[in-house]
């Protein structure tokens, strides 16, 4: 349900970020999202600049469109930026007024790469959901973060990170049972009380998918707050970061592993052009173990020992992947997100997986190709994971 109070707060992210009448902004996005008809559409409208929409994304034609009609506002969605990023390099890619970038969902290392390569593009990196009632917005241009704690945001909206138990899928509570809040670097599970300041409208004929995003008796008996769905961590500078969505986070040998970040380390391999993390079940095996579905660079080969010596350098035994899949093609949604379920359904067995895959061997210390035998040898438990 969207009130016209919730589309002006979306149209105010284009105001907070200084976009004017005298601005050109550029959508790619699809409309049926809240950030290309809210804050695209709406917010150009509000500001009365000038709007150029494209029907489908172009990460090749994206700059050539840029130039052409002399844009100086994009905006970006999940991986649109990774995207750009890596579009072969020429001569003319900082030939052009592009001067803010707007969205969210930004990771570190694509804005770092997106900066030096494309010059000096003020980004504004801001975290919000179509039906949330909680937002926040880096204005600071702290490289990967969504916010900062701001005293007095906090004052009016009252919002916190919690304990949350990804297995069971639910927030973890003292015995009381009032919920525990995180200690500053602890991922947390973000909530915001609802009230007058931060109402939550809910979904439009959905009565019992509304129910569910709320949380009660949260920290006295009675109270009401909003659940976000999403993990984040603030530092000790109080700046806020995505750290991953609770359907996403999975639990492997008594850990939390968020697919984020383990996704952003295979990333830094100069060979892997995309990677998409998820959690498997193993039969006898309680929870679930990382899988990675890569898509490799143009002329380039998985190499399965300096894949091994990368994650042993850089991720806990727990989060290291212990299968890779490699991928033509990786599948994501509308909105630039990756599609996960369908993977995790098909699991590992290399008889029902027609792609290449990988199984890491500690033994051999390098990521060795997934065979009927190592399958068989894990699904009967006389291979220990």
């Amino acid at each position: 349900v969207i009130t016209h109070e919730r589309m002006i707060l979306g149209c105010g992210l284009m105001i907070t970020s200084g976009v004017t009448s005298g601005d050109v902004v550029y959508t790619a996005l699809p409309l049926y999202h809240s950030a290309g008809i809210l804050i695209g559409v709406n917010g150009s409208i509000m500001q009365g600049a000038t709007l150029v929409l494209r029907t489908k994304f172009s990460a090749s034609q994206f700059w050539d469109d840029c130039r052409k009609y002399n844009v100086t506002v994009i905006q970006y969605i999940g991986e649109v930026l990774r995207y750009l990023c890596n579009v072969p390099k020429k001569n003319n890619d900082r030939d052009h007024r592009v001067r803010i970038a707007l969205g969210n969902g930004l990771r570190g290392d694509v804005w770092r790469e997106f900066i030096k390569r494309f010059g000096d593009v003020r980004i504004f990196e801001f975290y919000a959901a179509t039906e949330g009632n909680i937002g926040f917005m880096n204005y600071t241009g702290k490289v990967g973060a969504l916010g900062r704690v701001n005293y007095f945001h906090k004052k009016i909206v009252h919002y916190e990170l919690i304990k949350y138990d990804v297995e069971k899928d639910e927030p973890i509570r003292d015995e009381n049972g009032y919920c525990i809040r995180v200690p500053k670097g602890e991922p947390g599970l973000l909530i915001c009380r609802i009230s007058q300041f931060a109402p939550f409208t809910g979904y439009a004929g959905a009565k019992i998918q509304t129910e569910k995003k709320k949380i009660e008796d949260v920290f006295r008996k009675g109270d009401l707050y909003f659940n976000s769905g999403d993990l984040l961590v603030t530092d000790q500078d109080n700046f806020i970061y995505f750290h991953d969505r609770v359907g996403d986070t999975f639990r492997w040998k008594g850990e939390n592993v968020a697919t984020t970040e383990v996704a952003d380390i295979l990333g830094l391999l100069d060979f892997i052009q995309e990677v998409n993390v998820y959690g498997v079940p193993v039969p006898g095996h309680e929870g679930r173990i990382g899988m990675a579905s890569i898509r490799l660079k143009e002329n380039c080969e998985f190499n399965g020992e300096q894949a091994y010596r990368h994650i042993a350098e850089y991720l806990p035994s727990y989060a290291r992947p212990r299968f890779v899949r490699i991928q033509d093609t990786i599948a994501i949604t509308g909105t630039f997100k990756h599609r996960k379920v369908q993977l995790v359904q098909e699991g590992f067995n290399p008889t029902v997986i027609p792609d290449a895959m990988y199984f890491l061997d500690d033994k051999a210390k390098m990521y060795l190709p997934m065979t009927q035998e190592i399958y068989n040898l894990i699904t009967n438990n006389s291979l220990k994971l």
